[in-house]
């Protein structure tokens, strides 16, 4: 909600500055979003008088004007506008000032051979409104030289978040009498002053759909002539609203609005035929609105229709065909009030946002109809002219003030500030509840956030100053402190280093996932769908982290990213017994595009591969504190991953710690993104937890002899895993043996068909004496022996 400095002061006497009005908004709840000064914005634009205007030498539609700016030497200026004259007082935009309307900063330059200095402006160029067929002529009495924002009075408009539950401060005046009592101020409130009516209305008025809308209240004004513009007092607030003025009529309802939080509507009375009644609609009934689109109704929605059908969506959106033109002379104006949650659930049905939608569906005041009207009427009689009838209420709106019993003792309890009685008592006056001696707190219809005492509880607490609630530290036992962090939060952490460590970035994605990218990695398991999501295209719970790493890797890679390195840590969910959620800990990891760029000494660029994933896979279970030496490497990652180039880590045939490798062509499809791109999932929860041992690191101690290595070259069936190998080499002697590792295969001349060469270099390590040659001979007679039992034999 926007509303600028000139228009709060209108209700608020205040000497405040704007620094301190925004410090004051944000204290009692109303988070201010921006500060715009619009001085800024006409910054370099300034009064000056038009000394003599002559036809521009190579341009009919050019004039050469003169002005003078009250510097002194008059200036040259090339103006297009067909008003310009010798004599009258502009706007004049020096160079240097930038046009608000286009962003153009303005230079000296030549047009059309003939220099100018500057621009005359108009309205729309100065965002002042929407005239542009000339520039803006002001009064005889103007300063020249007199900067134009000074002389405008431009003014700085706040930008300000209301909150759902405070319908009430959807207008200037909430807004002002809030800050009032937070003390920057005298509230002064607008009193709707007496109408002098002329004769009965001539309009029947009803409401014949009490529960939609409980009351109806309207009156006709005769004579209206809505060719005047509306007060430029009035164009200037509903400017730095966001509003476009329209029309005296219309900016008079908007004014009303945005000024005191009620929407109202002006119909022309010669478009309406009978009775004007608020009803349900009927099933199929059509209305085209004022945005020219055509909206089916229900017999669940409100409306306010005549004789011929259907004239607005009641509380939301008036009709096309019955607004207010230039040529209109009758009016009848609409001021009513709407049952909150039917106009909440007709927005959603239409899909139809408007500015009286998002007030009633919040509540507006339901006792200001009658002031309401009053002031509507005379912003319409005072600017253009009429006469208005009496006013017809139909209906009664629910104005039931509630009363609560307060004790001003909760607010200490509940608040932790000690505010005095009296303090409180002024408070809440201040805001217009009404206390008695016995501290029964009377709540303004308006109020309808207000449940309980809990509620005066935190307006108190809000205008007294939240920040004064002392800060205490929480109680502490004594002695040294003990660890608070979980072992899974623990081994988290250590992921979340290890991974960054190895060049990857952390993302943070959804929760949610669409209902289709779910099903693709649900693996037959039952999703857990939300009832009520944010949005239809985010309703599964995520069964997988990879489709929602995918869809960022697709968005880098569609604004030209080369590559993308990306994990997160987070959960899977998924139904559990009972229908109660289960959730797992995971961490995901997608590796897509350039795992190294083109250059000149290494050619061209490399894409991941399933080893890559692998690597990662490993790293990162050890981090976690997996026992990887222990690992066996079986299939049956997944469907969503490529057969022959991904697997599974495991404990055992059935504890799966990881799945890894290349995503499945069918996958990278379903989620429109260019491949090879492959894939990591950790399941943290089935990482068995460390046996004994305190959080303490053992002390480091290297060995004292030299490490010694050995090669071996063994033919293996070609479908034996080379892993398999390498942990029954590791099996021969696991004291002495501390490593082993693959550093060639090889398959081709001199190796039989069916065979591979697989070739392991292994280190020993010596403990307190080094190692004898015949022991390092029956070491290595050892490791054959096991060889030997994956169907290995040493090369010749």
């Amino acid at each position: 909600m926007k509303f600028s400095l000139e228009w709060l002061k209108y209700f608020l006497e205040t000497d405040a500055s704007v620094a301190d009005i925004a410090a004051a908004l944000n204290r009692i709840g109303h988070e201010v979003e921006g500060i715009e000064d619009s001085a800024d914005k006409l910054e370099g634009f300034r009064i000056a008088k038009v000394l003599t205007a002559a036809k521009h030498p190579d341009a009919d539609k050019l004039q050469v004007l003169t002005v003078d700016t009250g510097d002194g030497d008059p200036l040259q200026v090339v103006c297009g506008a067909p008003n310009a004259r010798a004599g009258m007082k502009g706007v004049l935009g020096l160079p240097g000032a930038v046009v608000p309307a286009n962003g153009m900063e303005l230079r000296k330059s030549a047009i059309r051979g003939v220099e100018s200095n500057g621009m005359m402006c108009s309205v729309r160029e100065l965002e002042l409104g929407e005239e542009h067929d000339g520039i803006i002529e002001l009064p005889e009495d103007a300063p020249v030289g007199q900067t134009f924002a000074e002389y405008h009075d431009a003014s700085p408009v706040f930008d300000v978040a209301i909150t759902p539950n405070r319908p009430d401060c959807m207008g200037v005046q909430g807004i002002a009498r809030d800050l009032a009592a937070a003390g920057l101020g005298t509230f002064k409130p607008v009193e709707a002053s007496a109408i002098a009516a002329s004769g009965e209305c001539p309009v029947e008025i009803r409401t014949d759909d009490p529960e939609g809308c409980p009351a109806f209240y309207g009156r006709v004004i005769r004579g209206v002539d809505n060719t005047k513009a509306s007060p430029e007092w009035m164009q200037r607030r509903l400017i730095a609203a966001g509003q476009r003025p329209i029309s005296a009529l219309v900016d008079a309802t908007n004014y009303l609005m945005l000024a005191f939080g009620r929407p109202a509507h002006v119909y022309d009375l010669a478009k309406l035929s009978g009775a004007v009644v608020a009803r349900r609609a009927q099933n199929g009934e059509k209305v085209e609105a004022l945005n020219e689109k055509t909206y089916t109704l229900d017999d669940t929605m409100t409306v306010i229709a005549d004789d011929n059908g259907v004239h607005d969506i009641a509380g939301i959106m008036g009709g096309e065909h019955s607004g207010a033109t230039e040529t209109t002379t009758d009016v009848l104006l609409e001021i009513a009030y709407f049952d909150p949650e039917r106009i909440g659930v007709t927005g959603r049905k239409l899909g139809l946002a408007s500015d009286a939608r998002t007030r009633f569906e919040r509540g507006v005041d339901p006792e200001y109809l009658d002031d309401g009207l009053a002031i509507l009427t005379s912003l319409i009689t005072k600017t253009c002219g009429g006469e208005p009838t009496e006013v017809v209420r139909a209906g009664q709106p629910p104005v039931t003030a509630q009363t609560i019993k307060f004790d001003p003792r909760l607010t200490e309890r509940l608040g932790g500030l000690a505010v005095p009685q009296e303090e409180q008592r002024a408070i809440l006056e201040s805001l217009d509840f009404k206390v008695s001696d016995d501290w029964t707190v009377t709540c303004p219809p308006r109020r309808h956030d207000i449940e309980g005492p809990a509620d005066l509880v935190e307006e108190v607490v809000r205008i007294h100053g939240i920040d004064e609630v002392e800060s205490k530290p929480l109680p502490r036992r004594p002695g040294v402190a003990l660890p608070t962090a979980t072992p899974l939060q623990q081994a988290e952490r250590k992921l979340r280093r290890a991974a960054a460590a190895r060049g990857l970035n952390e993302a943070i994605t959804w929760s949610f996932l669409p209902t289709f990218e779910a099903e693709h990695f649900a693996d037959g398991a039952e999703l857990w769908v939300l009832e009520n999501p944010i949005s239809e295209d985010m309703k599964a719970m995520r069964p997988s982290l990879i489709p929602g790493l995918l869809s960022a890797a697709k968005r880098n890679a569609d604004r030209g990213a080369d590559g993308a390195r990306l994990f997160e840590i987070g959960r899977r969910y998924f139904r559990g017994t009972n229908g109660a959620s289960d959730e797992k800990p995971t961490l995901g990891l997608v590796l897509s595009g350039e795992k190294t760029a083109r250059g000149w000494s290494n050619g061209k660029g490399a894409k991941f591969d399933a080893y890559d994933a692998k690597a990662e896979a490993e790293a990162l279970l050890e981090a976690a504190g997996a026992p990887v030496g222990n690992l066996m490497v079986m299939g049956e990652a997944g469907d969503q991953f490529h057969p022959g180039q991904s697997a599974t880590l495991r404990l055992g045939p059935k504890n799966v710690l990881a799945r890894f490798g290349a995503l499945h062509p069918n996958t990278l499809k379903a989620f429109d993104i260019d491949g090879p791109v492959m894939a990591v999932e950790l399941f943290l929860d089935a990482i068995p937890a460390k046996k004994g041992g305190g959080f303490a690191r053992a002390a480091y101690s290297p060995p004292a002899l030299q490490a010694i290595t050995r090669d071996f070259a063994f033919l293996v069936p070609a479908d034996l895993a080379a892993g398999d190998l390498v942990k029954a080499v590791r099996g021969a002697d696991k004291k002495a043996i501390v490593d082993a590792r693959v550093f060639d295969v090889f398959a081709g001349q001199g190796v039989p068909e069916g065979k591979k060469s697989v070739a392991i270099e292994v280190t020993l390590q010596p403990g307190e004496k080094s190692f004898t040659d015949e022991e390092i001979k029956a070491i290595s007679d050892n490791i054959v022996k096991n060889a030997a039992k994956q169907g290995a034999e040493l090369r010749g």
